[in-house]
Formats: structure tokens, sequence, C-alpha cells
């Protein structure tokens, strides 16, 4: 990590003395007395030293997901290359290269438009997907980094300068920014502008399978082109999910950071039935994800005391599941005891795992599993319980966007059993399993 990047808490930790508890997945790191006086340091705003003693711990607590760097820039958009991929969408092409004056070169891809997209480096005369579009694309960059833009996007001022810092470190191989639906009229623009698929948060995180934020998007994205040669680019073989694939496959050479400090603008479907499809399109990548990346992928992760806990209050059984969650509950603090973590917090983490867990297992009801609940009596009621936590979503909402909402979910789900039919794989349905809250 280069000298003079300063670092931040994220805002899930909680300090407790010398300890750290935070992250995604929640880890707990205990420093020294002259660790807990560099952490000091860096909170109060002054910048990483050249030591190799504080470049130790501070890449400790990055890969913990427990500070996030803002390093000083060494790269300009110079050094960059933006690759559009389009299908008929000139207006939308000439309004996101008026927005990206800034970069060393511009490439775009025509993917199949009936009306051939001027100006194009590279046209297919058969639309062959996103993922050959892109590909088509990067392969014809020089530059060291390139971005990725979807011509349905817009980028906020300052978007690139945001991101280019990121790079001074050599490990990160990926940076996105924060996609925003773009406001518009209608149920529908309203509901995505709270809740676009593509909008992964306020908050920095690095980009982990089975964390807070397990992937970005590629409709906004840029790459280390080396690290793109390394991992052959994207699968063209995935019409869905080619993003998700290249991320993953990227995590094994090196780190991918989400940085929504950098904005880009998205144009969502304007209509009820292409944004269901959409939704719909978008679960069948769970299944050949699942083949391609094993043990990425869950509906659920939780610990097995927690799901034990859940199952049988679904069973009718409130009373040992009342038992059985206080019980864990009593270990975690014998557990937790050597490491110096204090009775009341870990009481605070077992009630926080299993209600987390609770929250999981209600968002898999809906969004994976409610085709198999609907055989049962009992399994409707579990889906009427999951749809709670979607209820309390939409107070201040009309009943449009409740709606919405609880399609988003269903149709999302309809894809992902519809992708495991075709792939013959449950893999996707099928929850993980933990031994404990903290790593």
């Amino acid at each position: 990590m280069r000298p003079g990047t300063r670092l931040t808490l994220d805002s899930s930790v909680r300090r407790r003395g010398p300890l750290l508890i935070g992250g995604s997945p929640l880890r707990l790191v205990r420093l020294g007395n002259a660790g807990t006086r560099l952490l000091e340091r860096w909170v109060a705003g002054e910048p990483l030293g050249d030591g190799p003693a504080e470049e130790r711990l501070a890449r400790r607590l990055l890969d913990a997901g427990l500070v996030h760097p803002s390093p000083p820039a060494e790269l300009t958009a110079a050094d960059v290359t933006l690759v559009v991929p389009v299908k008929d969408n000139p207006d939308g092409v000439r309004r996101l290269l008026a927005a990206t004056g800034e970069v060393g070169e511009a490439i775009v891809v025509d993917d199949g438009s009936r009306v051939p997209q001027p100006g194009a480096w590279l046209r297919h005369e058969r639309s062959r997907g996103p993922a050959a579009a892109r590909n088509g694309g990067w392969r014809l960059a020089s530059s060291r980094l390139v971005a990725f833009l979807d011509a349905d996007t817009v980028p906020e001022p300052g978007w690139l300068e945001t991101l280019l810092p990121q790079f001074s470190d050599p490990t990160v191989l990926a940076v996105a920014p924060r996609i925003r639906s773009a406001a518009g009229a209608g149920a529908l623009a309203r509901y995505e502008t709270d809740r676009s698929s593509l909008d992964l948060g306020p908050r920095p995180a690095p980009v982990r399978p089975l964390s807070r934020v397990s992937y970005v998007p590629s409709a906004a994205l840029v790459v280390r082109r080396s690290a793109l040669s390394a991992v052959d680019g994207f699968d063209p073989d995935l019409r869905f999910g080619e993003d998700v694939d290249l991320v993953w496959r990227l995590l094994e050479q090196g780190a991918v950071r989400y940085e929504p400090s950098a904005v880009v603008t998205h144009e969502p479907r304007a209509a009820l039935r292409p944004w269901l499809r959409q939704r719909f399109e978008y679960g069948t990548s769970a299944a050949p994800l699942s083949k391609r990346h094993q043990g990425k992928l869950s509906p659920a992760r939780l610990s097995v005391w927690s799901a034990a806990a859940w199952a049988l209050l679904v069973l009718g059984r409130p009373k040992p599941a009342l038992a059985l969650a206080a019980g864990s509950a009593a270990l975690l603090p014998r557990k937790l005891r050597g490491r110096g973590v204090p009775v009341p917090e870990s009481l605070r983490l077992a009630a926080l795992g299993h209600l987390g867990a609770g929250r999981l297992l209600a968002e898999a009801t809906r969004r994976a599993w409610w085709p198999a609940a609907l055989l049962t009596r009992r399994g409707r009621r579990v889906l009427l319980a999951a749809l709670v936590p979607c209820a309390a979503e939409a107070l201040g909402h009309s009943p449009a966007w409740l709606a919405l909402r609880l399609a988003d979910d269903l149709a999302y789900g309809a894809g992902v059993w519809a992708g495991c039919v075709r792939e013959r794989t449950a893999a996707p349905l099928l929850p993980t399993f933990t031994e404990g809250a903290l790593r």
C-alpha cells in the first residue's frame, strides 16, 4: 500500500479498546499497543507512513474489510480507454461520449444494431451479447486501464478522478462506482430509484463472494488491462452473470473494490414486462455461476445454531427454538473470552447473529425458495411471514411500490429455478452453514 494513503474505519466497526469488530463477513482483530497507537493516528487523519510495520498492519485491516483506503493518485484519465458496448442506442452513446471526454480514448462496439452505430470501432453483424462486445473493445485498447460503461449510463462529474487513486495499490485489479437509477416519473421509476438491482449502496467495500458486496456489475467498471489479459476477459458463453464471473476470476488474482463516492446514473427499464424479464434473466445466471464457482454463491449464509433455531420455530416449536437460540448465545462469551471480547459485546453479537439469520432466511424464502414453499400449507405460511420485512420497507411508499418489491424477488426466484432446471443443479438453492459468528 502506497505511503500517503489515508485510512478510514468501515462504518460497521465497533472499537473496544484494542479490539476491532466489524466488516463483512464479521471479523475480530485485536491490536497491540503499537498497533492501537497507529490506528489512532490514522483515524485522526494522519496518512500511512513508509515503515514496514505500518504497511503490514494497514494491509491486515484492509484485507479484513475494517478500513478503507484513500491513496494519492498515480494514474490520470489519459491512462484510461473507455469501452462502450451498444445495441440500438445511438442517443445513449452520444450522451455518454459527451460526458466522458476526459478519457484517453473511447472505443464503441456495435453489437448487432439494426442501424449501424456511427463511429463504432467494431461491429458484430449479429448480436453476440455484452461479454463478446466488451471483449472486442478492450482487446483493441493499449492503455493501462479500461473503463467499461454501458450506453444507457452517464457518469457524474469527477467519477473517474475518484476511482483512479485506488489503482495506486498494485493488488487492486478493478474498481467499481455506485450505479444509481436516473430519476423518472411513474411507480416503476420511483421503485428503481430506491432499490435498483445495480445499486450496491452508499458504503465502500472490498468485493468478496458471500459478503455485503459480493460482486460489482460491469455496466460501470474500471479494470487493469493486464488483469483482463490474464483472465482472458469476459466469458462470452454467459449471456447473464458474465460480470459476476469476471469479478470472481479477478479476485483469484488480486483485489476488487467498490467505491460509491463515484456515481454513475443508469436508465432502468421503462415498462413492467421488460423489467420483470430482466429480473428473471438475472436469476437464471445463478446456476451456471454456481457450477463455475463452487461455494461462492448461496441464498443464505448462516450458523448451524441459528438455522436450527429458526427451523424449530417454523416447525411450530417456539420454546425449543428460543432455548436453542439462548443456549448458543450463552456459549459465545466463553468462546470469545480468550480473545478479549467483553461478555455484553459477545451477547450482542450472538443476538444480532440470530436476528440477521432470520432476515437472510426470509430473503432466501422470497427470492429462491418460494416455489417450494407454495407446495405446503406450512410453507405458504412461512412465505407470508417472509413478506413482512417487505411490508415494513414499504411504509411511506405507495401500494404499487410494495407490489413491485414483491414482484422483484419473485421474478428473480423464478429465474433461479429455471436456471437450476436448465443446468441440472440445485446448488443456488442450498444454504451455506458456518460454525460461528467471527473470524
